[in-house]
């Protein structure tokens, strides 16, 4: 699969939960081309701003939409990569600020 490909398929389903793709197509298709990448390396696609384990189990929690995503786009008007973002935050009526990592210390060590 290929990143537009890919970007017209989430595009689709995630725009109905109110999740919107940067506008900046051109990071959002590298950061698509990050979870195809991580799909063919391990069977699954993990977050691409992420480092993960290899074990489905371990990275659950990171594997795109990632469980952070919610409180993230929540309270900062995006993710922490920055892929998935609020319609406020594209329309500039949400600041642009960094996202702190939510992953527990303990997930990032293995």
């Amino acid at each position: 699969m290929d990143a537009e490909k890919l970007y017209e398929q989430l595009k689709k389903i995630q725009e109905a939960k109110g999740y919107y793709f940067n506008q900046d197509k051109e990071r959002t298709l590298e950061l698509l081309k990050g979870l195809i990448t991580n799909k063919e390396r391990y069977g699954y696609m993990v977050c691409p701003c992420r480092l993960a384990a290899g074990d489905r189990d371990h990275d659950k929690d990171i594997i795109c939409p990632c469980v952070y995503r919610a409180p993230d786009v929540e309270e900062y008007g995006s993710c922490y990569c920055s892929l998935y973002v609020s319609k406020e935050w594209n329309e500039a009526e949400t600041p642009h600020e960094y996202v702190p990592e939510r992953r527990p210390p303990e997930k990032l060590l293995f």
